[in-house]
């Protein structure tokens, strides 16, 4: 019988703040209330931003806070060989292609009107052999090496999402294993991954990631795999409107703890999604409805 969960995945490049906090309780949340596993995914595949003392840091934090997890954590850092074996199915399905494109090619190439600004306009999609070998040499004499793209076979893809329902956009050949001199795995494959190994069939995250969801979603398909339930939810924003980040006074929860006890914090989370004067997550637990949520970016202030 396959074992339902869902899952919260932060990146430990820093301690979580009043908005990765709020967004990890709603995960939690909607996993407990539909009585799925709750499982915690450390994503530390960005080894230029990753740090292990940032990942104990976070675990230490969703403990403190009451947000217990099921099972092992999962470290993507240890899970190369599992990208690997993905990468090699869809290879041998002709769905991997070398790309040499600098990030400033690829946003000075010319590309249709209709297409996303920034998506990849297809450069070393068609090369001949000949102009690989080229230009893999070219990158060699540097030191770097080609990234992997997907070769998509379709122009755009559709997800459905709990709070904004079906959700279409275009699907670029997006990159698997980054090039140049560092060549970690992308994200977009190892969350795939791992959410297949896992079994995790609810994602609840920030709305900030809904743009890129077809993406995994069309790549899971590729995979084999099943797509979970989609739950994206409103971000805590700065006063522009931009994601919160610790330059925006971002407060973390090691911050707030040497001001206030931990239930007044879990009071100020409760109330920020509308549950004004509960204080414990277990009445919070007993009262929150998916459906209640509030639909706009909380602004900090």
């Amino acid at each position: 019988m396959t074992e339902h969960a869902g899952r919260y995945a932060p990146s430990p490049s820093g301690d979580l703040h009043f908005g990765n906090l709020r967004t990890g309780l709603i995960a939690w949340l909607f996993a407990r209330q539909s009585g799925r596993k709750f499982l915690l995914r450390v994503e530390d595949v960005d080894t230029q931003r990753s740090t292990i003392d940032s990942a104990h840091r976070q675990i230490d934090d969703l403990l403190t806070l009451g947000l217990t997890f099921d099972g092992d954590i999962l470290y993507q850092s240890e899970r190369s060989h599992a990208y690997q074996r993905a990468l090699d199915l869809l290879t041998s399905h002709g769905h991997v292609y070398e790309c040499y494109c600098s990030r400033r090619e690829i946003q000075e190439a010319p590309r249709a009107a209709h297409h996303v600004p920034g998506s990849y306009p297809g450069t070393c999609r068609e090369l001949s052999d000949a102009e690989r070998d080229e230009r893999r040499e070219a990158l060699a004499r540097e030191g770097r090496s080609p990234a992997l793209r997907l070769r998509s076979e379709v122009d755009t893809f559709t997800i459905r999402d709990f709070y904004h329902g079906d959700y279409t956009t275009e699907i670029d050949d997006f990159v698997l294993r980054r090039g140049g001199q560092n060549t970690d795995w992308a994200y977009n494959l190892a969350v795939v991954v791992d959410d297949g190994f896992q079994h995790i069939d609810q994602v609840v995250r920030g709305d900030d990631l809904l743009p890129s969801t077809p993406r995994q979603a069309y790549l899971a398909s590729l995979l084999g795999l099943s797509a979970p339930e989609y739950v994206h939810v409103p971000l805590v924003v700065n006063q522009a409107g931009q994601r919160l980040a610790k330059r925006d006074g971002a407060v973390t929860l090691r911050e707030m703890l040497l001001h206030e006890p931990v239930h007044h914090i879990i009071e100020k989370l409760a109330a920020s999604l509308g549950y004004p004067g509960v204080s414990t997550l277990k009445k919070l637990l007993e009262v929150f409805r998916p459906e209640d949520l509030p639909r706009e970016p909380l602004v900090w202030r």
